[in-house]
């Protein structure tokens, strides 16, 4: 994502719904010079740099285990940002959106980049019912269940949908994409979780609003 891929429809021929007839942002020299089709064009290592050379403060937060700063890998991705908050677990989502919203500026644009951890296996949520460590979806398990997965991960989007709506509505006349980089599978062909080649993964959701336009959702 943060070299300008975003999810989308491969068979719309619309710009920004399909990457290919037109990027979100697009990387200048980055395979091909684009259609003119963009949103954005940006020079730079990534997105985040290319932001960056145009005046904006890049912040952001991670919950999940690859923005770790004491992984190499941690370093890797987030060293372009001005300032990045690891909180330690995947059920932190409060805590990431008061660290970014005392870190927005009016006077200066930004760029905040938000990783949540409570849709991600195990599908957990500070004060839910279940263990934190009770996970339905685990790659070749005996004792997975959908329906628990599907009732854990709504239970999940309705809890992040209420906390996010004080940080979307400061960014009410900004562009914002709120999508995700995987969906899992729940016992489709016999396969549980994520980083497989299935229908169920490549399934994610993509909303988008390109400044004062209007919300697209796209499925």
């Amino acid at each position: 994502m943060f070299v300008g891929f975003t999810p989308g429809v491969a068979g719309r021929s619309e710009p920004l719904i399909n990457p290919k007839f037109g990027k979100l942002f697009k990387i200048a020299g980055g395979g091909f010079p684009g259609k003119g089709t963009e949103f954005m064009s940006l020079t730079g290592r990534n997105i985040v740099d290319g932001l960056k050379r145009k005046g904006y403060r890049a912040i952001g937060c991670g919950a999940v285990g690859w923005f770790d700063p004491e992984t190499e890998t941690g370093q890797h991705l987030t060293q372009e940002f001005d300032e990045f908050y690891f909180p330690g677990n995947t059920f932190s989502l409060p805590k990431q959106i008061e660290w970014l919203t005392h870190r927005l500026d009016p006077s200066k644009p930004v760029f905040a980049f938000l990783n949540i951890g409570e849709t991600h296996v195990p599908y957990y949520f500070e004060g839910a019912a279940w263990e934190p460590t009770d996970n339905p979806c685990v790659p070749f398990s005996e004792t997975n269940d959908a329906e628990t997965c599907r009732h854990r991960q709504t239970a999940c989007l309705e809890y992040v949908d209420a906390q996010l709506a004080p940080l979307l509505l400061a960014f009410a006349d900004s562009t914002t994409i709120v999508c995700a980089d995987h969906g899992d599978c729940w016992g489709e062909d016999g396969l549980w979780e994520h980083g497989i080649h299935h229908e169920k993964v490549l399934e994610v959701p993509l909303l988008f609003r390109l400044g004062e336009g209007s919300l697209r959702l796209v499925k």
